[in-house]
């Protein structure tokens, strides 16, 4: 396996690169690309240290995989203390997630609420809930989370709407996305280690 890192001493993995093979990166996929690393994305551990990576894009994979409490605790696992996490899924009730047959796990806006740090943080209302029993099946990752939004369409005519649906997202989620459905779920994350050092930097 190459180390490889970009010109500021960071590695970087991008999970099921497909053909979006980055220089600087560990370009990861299943099938053999041109200059990526082979894997079998469903069998764990990855041949990665502990907190090995910087930064970490799963753009369009996760919703591949069979087990998303297993890929998520290995992408902590891989991860440094505050190492960013980019995850762009396809929103459940989009036709980019029910029309493609190998899509096996549906995403939404609340899809990292069981496994999210919020130490410090004032929840809304209808957040109370994290304060107690969450479903993660005692998985010992945990994310700060920046962000999570809707991106509503790649069509530039019907981008300005995403300022509305991204003003309260979860309550957008609950009421009007069968009226209205975004294509797309985005977050931005930061891993959670006990004794954590700094966040890291931002994603380009």
């Amino acid at each position: 396996m190459t180390d490889a890192r970009n010109a500021g001493g960071e590695r970087r993995l991008n999970i099921g690169c497909g053909l979006d093979i980055r220089p600087g990166w560990v370009n990861l996929d299943m099938v053999d690309y041109g200059g990526n690393t082979l894997t079998d994305l469903t069998k764990y551990p990855w041949p990665f240290p502990e907190s090995h990576f910087d930064e970490v894009l799963a753009s369009h994979i996760l919703e591949h995989l069979p087990n998303f409490n297993a890929v998520i605790t290995e992408i902590w696992r891989v991860s440094k203390p505050g190492a960013l996490v980019v995850v762009r899924v396809p929103f459940f009730l989009s036709t980019k997630y029910f029309s493609e047959p190998d899509h096996r796990t549906p995403f939404g806006i609340r899809s990292f609420d069981n496994y999210e740090d919020v130490t410090g943080r004032t929840l809304r209302f209808y957040e109370k809930w994290k304060l107690g029993h969450r479903t993660n099946y005692n998985s010992p990752a945990r994310f700060r989370v920046e962000e999570k939004r809707f991106h509503v369409s790649n069509f530039p005519v019907l981008r300005w709407l995403g300022a509305i649906v991204n003003l309260e997202p979860v309550m957008y989620e609950r009421f009007f996305a069968t009226w209205f459905t975004p294509e797309e779920v985005w977050f931005r994350l930061r891993v959670v280690k006990p004794d954590a050092a700094a966040p890291g930097q931002s994603a380009r």
